[in-house]
């Protein structure tokens, strides 16, 4: 079993976590991304980093095999936002609900793939995760499926950092947000507002 200084779900390419990466230099890393175009960027930028593993999975409440949307890259520079690429769910509609006067998205923009879709735990056992000192989530509103099955008494983690604004809905927060809050608070976690779309649980005991 292995200490993790980052574990990252939903890496996207790497640009915004270059300064975390830099910080776990020492460390081991690992960044999960299932979109193929973001996978091979990651894949390419650090395959010489032997701290570093790159997992193509989706995380998820359950072990399954199903499909995966994502934008499609040659509509990125036509969409005209570079977080586009970011946007991967396995539900299509959530990406459709993005659109905008300024975000045309449509039907053929996006692309979809069978792929393994695992939980938490098959993902720790998958990389003898024994303790985490920063977990990051950001799944487009998937991330109620992870929260609710990590077995906080099961692994030490010390900080998570999730995406909260697609918590009950594309751009809605509700009750599944107040459970996870509640979880965390219960296993020794402050929750602290990041900003008006993320939030960082900090263990204190």
């Amino acid at each position: 079993m292995k200490d993790f200084g980052l574990v990252v779900i939903g890496a996207h390419f790497g640009v915004w976590l270059k300064d975390k990466i830099n910080e776990c230099e020492n460390d081991n890393i690992l960044l999960v991304e299932p979109v193929p175009y973001n996978n091979r960027i990651l894949k390419k930028n650090f395959s010489d980093k032997k701290n570093i593993f790159i997992c193509e999975n989706a995380i998820f409440s359950e072990n399954t095999t199903k499909k995966f949307f994502f934008v499609k890259e040659k509509s990125i520079h036509k969409l005209g936002k570079h977080w586009a690429s970011g946007i991967g769910s396995f539900d299509k509609q959530h990406i459709l609900n993005h659109r905008s006067k300024r975000f045309l998205i449509t039907d053929e923009d996006i692309e979809d793939i069978e792929i393994e879709f695992i939980d938490f735990d098959k993902l720790i056992e998958k990389y003898q995760i024994k303790s985490i000192k920063n977990l990051q989530i950001d799944v487009e509103g998937a991330e109620f499926e992870i929260l609710k099955t990590i077995d906080f008494d099961k692994i030490d983690i010390e900080t998570l950092e999730f995406e909260a604004k697609h918590f009950d809905g594309t751009f809605f927060k509700g009750p599944k947000l107040e459970i996870v809050k509640e979880k965390l608070t219960l296993h020794g976690f402050e929750i602290i507002k990041i900003d008006k779309e993320n939030i960082l649980a900090k263990k204190i005991n």
